[in-house]
């Protein structure tokens, strides 16, 4: 009988559903598995085949573990706020959360054909009022503590969509959509105040098993630096600015500062000859995007000012220029520069014939900056310093002056947490009427998101919340007070950031999860997604978390224990799959046309789950004919288990079954899924080859194939006598000592030759194995008639005589 992979997939999905034979047990006599996905934005799409990769990693561990006898949370959920579906909604006149209910139900039947193990009572979807009740119920908390407040930040402002946007849909300063000017523009925005928890952030990466790579990304976001504040006056004028040096060691080589152009000081201290310049610089800086704006590749523009700011170290008045490489969200939005050790100074100060002041000795700066450390010069007090002993002297100089000080600053910027948008979580804040602000009491959450057909821009900046009266403007039923709501709307990475925690407790309606049940089920064991969010998004939930751990809400430090990232599947002409690119491979095709095993033992075949591969027909195709060799291994052709398996056992099989039980074991607990597939197959093509088949071997084999291969699986063990599924049975165990070799191949050299190669004994002596080589005859044909001078015996491997 062959393999019909339709109807056995089919018939297991069914009986896994009514059985409910993944639903998670808060069963503390158990120990705990928690294995997450970076669940899915369900887009109008549906699944594409680089979506099961990292599920079904995290699929055969939650199975093995099942079997090994944890208690497995294994969950699956939405992400489905967001831009693309509202995008979705202005261009057809759809509701978004009609289209996101029809694009999440296609997602979970393209999901469960795929015989995922995920326990579907705990699914979440961060647009149901229930979840993001819990998300409001972290922002109010966050304001209580003066972790959210309101800022004027410059946004990306398109006045012909009325809307603002993000950096990402910023392309060579014109809007993705529709090509229209971008503008920078200060505007009142909510945000989290991300940066207070810096330093938290950086050391507690020590406490998680991640990726090094991983860790350094979000170091280098973070971007922890010593160094120190100085105070420039501007000459002949009451202002002054700061700026932030790791180098105050190099103040003597300051040759010229440059400003961000939309610094407020700019306007106090152009001149009245360099205004028209100075306003034209500003307005063109306005049209870029921050992204373009710090490109190292770009020409250096910038404008002089007419002002001069004074060097405090030696009084000397320096040009001050604006330019947009300077940003003002960045550090104090000013800059000495030292462009005879810099390359983007020495840049700047060569396109617009500024001084260059050498102060470290070594290289030749007429030509190049000199970037390498060196003995100080032109520096007064600092001469013939090194970098160290510079730095030291020259900070402690500046708090003596009072012009400077110690300081650690970060490249980390506060979390921007407003989003011009309807499909969002509503913030919920009330503006009242006499400038106060205030939360949305507790009792009264989740603050809902109204059900309009205008969600056009409401062409002032907010949202388009801002177009429903009824909704925006309130009252105080005990005061009168009149107020308006928070018209903007939370970004997508809120409900991503808590996730972990709520499939913990999913239904509960009194607080965002149980403690005792997030006690037992935190950390998360095993985080697996792509790597476009090694840094914010996981970064964002890190600070959810540690506020959360703060407040006493949950117990853990971090949330997630190990993290891996997936590869990426490419298409078959080797580039990422798209649409555009009409590469996409559609899984529902493939489980149509091969079955869903063969996809998932594909993908984990493919090569090292990190890696980046093409997708290839003949791999699923080689795929799909050991699956039916498998299949043919154990069933007859009426459908029956084969006779020539039986409990007679002749230890033809007994090495390679215990070498493929510790494998397959230790490969998928380290996530080598396709070596462990290759120690399978070996495993079968010896199992072909004997005369009988161990009932206890096939057996433990169907298990070990489970994991990657759940259907067949269920049906093989089906087939061998047993009822009740495969799921929860003990996972096989090995002998050690049937690993053991008897005797090994070792090798006889003469100078360095090799002569013979033979098995001998594995536990031989040093003085068995060089008796041993003397007596081979091949060797005493080459030491015949010679001296020995020397026998080099390494055990298990070789013997060498050295005679002559």
């Amino acid at each position: 009988m062959n393999y019909d992979h339709k109807a056995i997939e089919k018939k297991w999905q069914k009986f896994w559903a009514k059985n409910n034979v993944f639903n998670t047990h808060d069963d503390s006599s158990k120990p705990k598995f928690y294995a997450l996905d970076m669940f899915p934005y369900p887009s109008g799409q549906g699944l594409h085949v680089g979506h099961p990769e990292g599920y079904t990693a995290t699929d055969i561990l939650s199975r093995m573990k099942r079997s090994q006898g944890f208690s497995v949370l294994h969950p699956m959920g939405w992400d489905a706020f967001g831009l693309p579906a509202e995008q979705y909604a202005l261009d057809t006149g759809n509701d978004p959360a009609e289209f996101t209910k029809k694009n999440i139900e296609t997602f979970r039947r393209q999901i469960n054909s795929l015989g995922f193990s995920y326990d579907w009572n705990r699914e979440i979807n961060t647009t149901d009022p229930e979840y993001y009740k819990w998300t409001q119920w972290i922002f109010t908390k966050l304001y209580e503590k003066g972790l959210a407040y309101e800022a004027e930040v410059a946004v990306n402002w398109v006045p012909e969509l009325g809307t603002v946007i993000s950096n990402e849909e910023v392309i060579d300063g014109k809007s993705e959509r529709g090509g229209y000017d971008v503008v920078r523009k200060p505007m009142r925005q909510w945000m989290l105040k991300i940066t207070a928890y810096a330093d938290r952030l950086l050391d507690d990466l020590e406490l998680v098993d991640w990726p090094e790579s991983i860790k350094e990304m979000q170091r280098n976001w973070i971007g922890r630096s010593v160094g120190a504040n100085v105070t420039f006056k501007v000459a002949s004028s009451e202002t002054d600015f700061t700026v932030f040096t790791t180098r105050p060691d190099t103040l003597f080589g300051a040759t010229y500062a440059v400003l961000a152009p939309e610094l407020e000081l700019v306007q106090k201290i152009t001149t009245a000859e360099q205004r028209p310049a100075v306003e034209a610089y500003i307005a063109e800086a306005a049209k870029k995007s921050e992204l373009n704006r710090t490109d190292l590749a770009k020409e250096k523009t910038g404008v002089f000012t007419g002002a001069y700011a004074v060097n405090p170290v030696n009084g000397k008045e320096i040009p001050i220029w604006i330019a947009d490489y300077v940003l003002s969200s960045y550090g104090t939005g000013a800059i000495m520069a030292v462009p005879a050790h810099d390359e983007r100074d020495y840049e700047f100060a060569k396109t617009f014939g500024l001084e260059i002041l050498p102060v470290l000795a070594g290289g030749d700066v007429a030509h190049a900056p000199y970037t390498e450390d060196g003995l100080h010069i032109n520096s007064g007090f600092l001469d013939g310093m090194n970098k160290e002993e510079a730095i030291a002297a020259m900070t402690t100089w500046l708090e003596e002056k009072g012009v400077g000080k110690k300081e650690i600053s970060y490249r980390l910027r506060d979390w921007l947490f407003s989003r011009q948008r309807y499909w969002g979580e509503p913030i919920p804040i009330i503006h009242w009427e006499d400038g106060t602000t205030t939360t949305v009491p507790e009792e009264e959450l989740p603050l809902r998101l109204p059900i309009t057909k205008n969600i056009k821009p409401s062409g002032t900046g907010e949202s388009p919340l801002a177009n429903i009266e009824e909704w925006i403007n309130v009252v105080d039923p005990v005061t009168g007070k009149k107020g308006r709501r928070e018209t903007n709307t939370m970004p997508q990475w809120a409900g991503s950031s808590w996730y972990h925690l709520r499939y913990i407790d999913p239904h509960n309606k009194k607080e965002l999860a149980n403690f005792e049940k997030l006690e037992r089920w935190l950390p998360v064991d095993i985080y697996i997604g792509g790597a476009e969010h090694a840094v914010l998004h996981l970064l964002y939930a890190r600070f959810w978390h540690k506020f959360l751990y703060d407040i006493g809400v949950v117990p853990t430090k971090e949330p997630y224990q190990k993290l891996y990232n997936q590869g990426m599947i490419l298409g078959g002409n080797n580039e990422k799959m798209s649409k555009s690119r009409g590469n996409v491979v559609n899984p529902d095709d493939v489980v149509e046309k091969y079955g869903a095993d063969t996809l998932r033992l594909y993908e984990m075949f493919m090569g090292p789950l990190d890696a980046s591969i093409a997708w290839s027909e003949n791999g699923l195709e080689g795929s799909r004919k050991f699956l039916d060799r498998v299949w043919r291994l154990v069933v007859d052709e009426e459908g029956k288990m084969r006779d020539r398996i039986t409990t007679f056992n002749d230890g033809k099989l007994t090495k390679v079954y215990n070498q493929t039980v510790k494998k397959v074991t230790e490969d998928y607990e380290n996530l080598h899924f396709n070596t462990a597939i290759s120690q399978l197959m070996v495993f079968v093509n010896e199992a072909y080859k004997v005369d009988a088949l161990p009932y206890e071997y096939i057996e433990g084999f169907v298990q070990l194939l489970a994991p990657i291969a759940p259907h067949i699986s269920e049906e093989l063990w089906a087939v061998l006598g047993n009822e009740g599924g495969i799921s929860h049975v003990a996972w096989p165990t090995y002998d050690e000592s049937a690993l053991v070799e008897a005797e090994i191949e070792v090798v006889f050299q003469v100078n360095g030759k090799v002569r013979a190669k033979v098995n001998v004994p594995a536990d031989a002596t040093k003085e068995e194995l060089e008796e041993l080589a003397k007596a081979d005859s091949l060797v005493q044909e080459h030491i015949a008639g010679k001296t020995i001078r020397k026998v080099i015996v390494v055990p298990n491997k070789l013997v060498n005589i050295v005679a002559n």
